[in-house]
């Protein structure tokens, strides 16, 4: 009798626990796919950050831009400030974006648009059970961007672009710097 005790006890332990699984949540802080972060610069003074006005970016192909902020009447699409953070393709090698200065502007004469591929390696790296995987870039040395004016025919209102570091593991710098 002892016995039959003992092993149905320790068969509903072992049932009690059996259900049991480690709680995979992952932590908000934790790194995941960074975006590319591009920071404006005075292109007179360029020590000094220089803040957009109504900026929208467009991926190619897209209709709408990316989502700045969470209002309803529009404007979550632009931008005003010096820092931007837009992401890259996790499935191809390069990415394009129309950048629109003074989107929306009255006076047509304002609006600026510039066109940048970013051309990159991709590398996909194993977080955590939770979390899943992030993928990480570097850009191509020899071509890390092309920039050309919508149309052609425009002057570039992205004066200088430059690469200031070329993996894409965090969000915590600067990658981009652009100068206008």
């Amino acid at each position: 009798m002892k016995k039959i005790l003992i092993i149905s006890f320790l068969l509903l332990s072992i049932f009690s626990f059996s259900g049991c699984e480690k709680d995979d949540i992952c932590d908000a802080n934790t790194p995941t796919t960074p975006r590319l972060i591009i920071t404006f610069y005075d292109i007179t003074n360029p020590s000094v950050l220089k803040d957009v006005t109504n900026m929208k970016v467009i991926g190619e192909g897209m209709t709408n831009g990316i989502v700045f902020s969470t209002t309803t009447d529009g404007s979550q699409y632009l931008t005003n400030g010096s820092t931007v953070s837009i992401p890259l393709k996790t499935d191809a090698d390069a990415t394009t974006y129309h950048f629109i200065l003074n989107y929306g502007n009255a006076n047509t004469s304002l609006v600026n648009e510039d066109k940048i591929t970013f051309n990159y390696s991709r590398q996909v790296l194993f977080v955590s059970r939770a979390c899943g995987y992030k993928t990480v870039f570097t850009f191509d040395l020899s071509n890390p961007f092309t920039q050309t004016a919508v149309p052609s025919t425009s002057p570039k209102w992205m004066q200088y672009v430059s690469v200031q570091t070329n993996n894409i593991v965090n969000e915590n710098e600067t990658h981009i710097k652009v100068f206008f």
